[in-house]
């Protein structure tokens, strides 16, 4: 073994991290690196603000890692790159820290206690453990300024997001709309897909077939399929792929007899009994066919002639169901984007706290998922 690779065998790496971090500090390198550049193109950086409610982990290294890698890269090059942190102070997971520590459970017990209250514990909480993360940003070497950091509660930065909505809505560039979100009753708010990915859990929903009596014909019926048959009550549309082959079925029992249509490489797996193909479409000739709805709930609402007609859609396939898809502009993405679409109306008679409101009497006030049971 060679002298030299013996000598850098013995460097003790942790010795010498700390020492480059001291002589950094004792020489003042990071300011140095904004003074030596006044001149320099200004490249700004704000910390993307973690939520200091909690320890920070190894993934906040590696984020922070890349973040000051570009940061550095662009100095090199010549800009003054000023780098200011900042601290994320709301969301759910400082709401949900905060009511563990107090036992309150929703919406109407933190109101209960008090919102201002309330909002003094979220504060306290979310600087908990800021001494943890200024020394994590230390110990690694991450240069961004500390002592000035931006927080989402203070009045500056609240006031200067509202003065930034202000100036879009002047240009006419802000609108009101609609966006589905995933939501929760309980803490009485939106949640990320990361959010609900973290309480995520498999239960059992039950499926239905439902039948969509075709207006204007005797014993005709659209046949769809679903696993939400609370959603049932505002539906307002149904699907078909334009490029599939549907058929119209006979099927007698008795007496009755009935026609269901549906896409025709589904029929076998959803019919288990006899039945009899009477006529074949494409699914573009379906297109703009009505139907009477399953509940009269949203005919309260809106005229018949708004909804509750057959629309084409892309994501229609036959991997399950019967080709022909249920469509509540209120209860998904794809629902909402294809009534937009088609011009197809929303009706929501949900409220904040997961329960039918008295836009549908039958219902009113029961949990939303107690509902599939009545109706399936």
């Amino acid at each position: 073994m060679s002298k030299e690779f013996d000598e850098v065998k013995q460097l003790n790496f942790s010795k010498l991290e700390v020492e480059t971090l001291k002589w950094w500090k004792e020489n003042d390198i990071f300011e140095k690196s904004l003074s030596t550049r006044e001149e320099g193109i200004p490249f700004t950086f704000y910390e993307g603000p973690p939520t200091a409610n909690g320890k920070p982990g190894i993934h906040h290294v590696l984020a922070r890692t890349v973040k000051d890698m570009f940061c550095r890269y662009k100095t090199l090059k010549g800009f003054r790159v000023e780098r200011k942190a900042g601290w994320d102070t709301h969301g759910l997971p400082v709401e949900i820290e905060v009511e563990k520590d107090l036992d309150l459970e929703g919406r109407e017990q933190v109101e209960e206690y008090g919102v201002a209250e309330y909002n003094e514990k979220c504060r306290n909480s979310v600087l908990k453990y800021k001494d943890l993360w200024d020394k994590l940003t230390d110990r690694m070497a991450y240069w961004v300024d500390l002592d000035d950091p931006y927080v989402t509660f203070d009045n500056d930065y609240i006031e200067s997001v509202w003065w930034a909505f202000k100036t879009l809505y002047e240009k006419g560039l802000v609108y009101q709309g609609y966006k589905i979100q995933w939501y929760s009753p309980g803490s009485g708010t939106v949640l990320s897909s990361h959010e609900v990915a973290q309480g995520y859990e498999e239960v059992q929903d039950p499926s239905i077939f439902v039948k969509f009596k075709v207006e204007m014909a005797d014993d005709v019926y659209f046949l769809a399929w679903t696993t939400t048959p609370w959603t049932i009550i505002s539906n307002m549309a149904l699907a078909v792929n334009p490029n599939l082959d549907y058929a119209k079925i006979k099927l007698s029992e008795g007496d009755r007899t009935e026609y269901y249509i549906m896409a025709k490489e589904c029929i076998d797996d959803v019919i288990d009994h006899d039945y009899e193909i009477v006529e074949e479409y494409k699914g573009e000739e379906l297109i703009d066919w009505t139907y009477e709805p399953v509940f009269d709930y949203a005919l309260e609402e809106f005229d018949k002639d708004e909804a509750w007609r057959v629309v084409s859609a892309d994501f229609v396939t036959t991997d399950e169901g019967t080709g022909v898809v249920h469509t509540a502009p209120a209860f998904g993405a794809d629902d909402y984007d294809m009534g937009q679409e088609h011009d197809i109306p929303l009706f929501n008679p949900i409220d904040q706290d997961g329960k039918f409101t008295a836009q549908v009497p039958e219902f009113e006030g029961e949990w939303f998922k107690d509902a599939d049971s009545d109706i399936a």
